[in-house]
C-alpha cells in the first residue's frame, strides 16, 4: 500500500525510527477510509445479488405466464388431433431452461405438466386418462401413472436441454446456433419419447382399447404418433429455440 512505501522511504532517508510512528499516526485515518470504501463495495455487491435473484424470478414468472396463456388459448398451445394433441408448449420451457438455468427450467416444466393435467381433465380427448387420474373412459381410468406421465417428462424438458447446450458449447465448442437448435430438438424429443414410452409402460392395454386397436398393434401405433407429431414438433422446437434464444441472449434481455 502507498503509506507503507512512504514510511519506508522516510525511514531510510532520515534514519529516524520515530518517522515510522509519525507516518502511521498521520496516515492511519486513510486506512480507515479504505475500510469504509471496502465495506461500501461489499454492500454494493451484496445488494446486487438480491436484485439479480428478483430479476430472475420475474423472468421465470413471465415464461410461466406465457406457458399458461398458450395452454389455454384454443389451437395455440395444445392442438387437438382427435385421438391426441400436438403441442408447442415445450418451447418456452426449453428457452426458459437455457436462459434461466435448470432449476427454473424444472419449475417451468412443472407448470407445463399442470396445464396438461387441467386441460385433459376439463377438455378431454379419448386418451386423456393417460394424463389425468380424474378422467375415465367407460371402464378405463387414469391413476398414479397419469400423474407421472403428466409431470416427469415435462420437468425433464426443463433440465435436459440446458445440459445438452452446455456440453455442446463448452466441450464440443459448437456454434451457439447449433447448440441452441440441438437443445431445442432434445427437449421436444424428451417430451415425446418419454410420454409415449410411459404410456406403453402404464397403459398399454387401456390405450389400445381406447383407440380401437389390438394390443399387438400398440407399438406401431405409438411409433406412428412419434413420426407424425414428435418429429415435426422437434423440428419446430429446434428452429424456434435457435432463432429466439440467440436474439434473447445477444440482447441481454435475460440473465442466465
Amino acid at each position: 500500500m502507498p503509506w507503507i512505501r512512504f514510511c519506508t522511504r522516510e525511514a531510510v532517508a532520515l534514519k529516524e525510527a520515530s518517522c515510522y510512528n509519525y507516518a502511521v499516526i498521520v496516515l492511519y485515518p486513510m486506512h480507515g477510509n479504505d475500510n469504509k470504501e471496502e465495506e461500501k463495495m461489499n454492500q454494493t455487491k451484496d445488494g446486487a445479488k438480491p436484485r439479480t435473484q428478483v430479476l430472475g424470478l420475474v423472468q421465470a414468472a413471465l415464461f410461466a405466464a406465457l406457458i399458461i396463456i398458450m395452454a389455454f388459448t384454443p389451437f395455440l398451445g395444445y392442438i387437438p388431433l382427435g385421438f391426441t394433441r400436438a403441442t408447442i408448449i415445450h418451447i418456452p420451457v426449453i428457452l426458459g431452461a437455457l436462459l434461466l438455468g435448470p432449476k427454473k427450467g424444472a419449475v417451468l416444466g412443472f407448470v407445463f405438466g399442470m396445464t396438461s393435467l387441467i386441460n385433459n381433465t376439463m377438455n378431454p380427448t379419448v386418451t386423456s386418462f393417460v394424463f389425468s387420474p380424474f378422467y375415465s373412459l367407460g371402464e378405463i381410468h387414469g391413476g398414479i401413472g397419469s400423474i407421472i406421465i403428466c409431470f416427469l417428462p415435462r420437468i425433464l424438458v426443463g433440465i435436459i436441454p440446458y445440459y445438452i447446450y452446455r456440453f455442446l458449447r463448452e466441450k464440443c465448442k459448437a456454434p451457439m446456433t447449433v447448440s441452441l437448435g440441438a437443445a431445442g430438438l432434445s427437449g421436444a424429443l424428451t417430451n415425446t419419447i418419454l410420454v409415449m414410452g410411459m404410456i406403453l409402460l402404464f397403459f398399454k392395454d387401456a390405450y389400445a382399447a381406447a383407440n380401437g386397436i389390438g394390443t399387438n398393434a400398440v407399438y406401431g401405433f405409438i411409433l406412428s404418433i412419434i413420426g407424425m407429431n414428435g418429429v415435426p414438433e422437434a423440428f419446430v422446437a429446434a428452429v424456434i429455440t435457435a432463432g429466439v434464444g440467440k436474439v434473447l441472449w445477444k440482447s441481454k434481455i435475460v440473465t442466465g
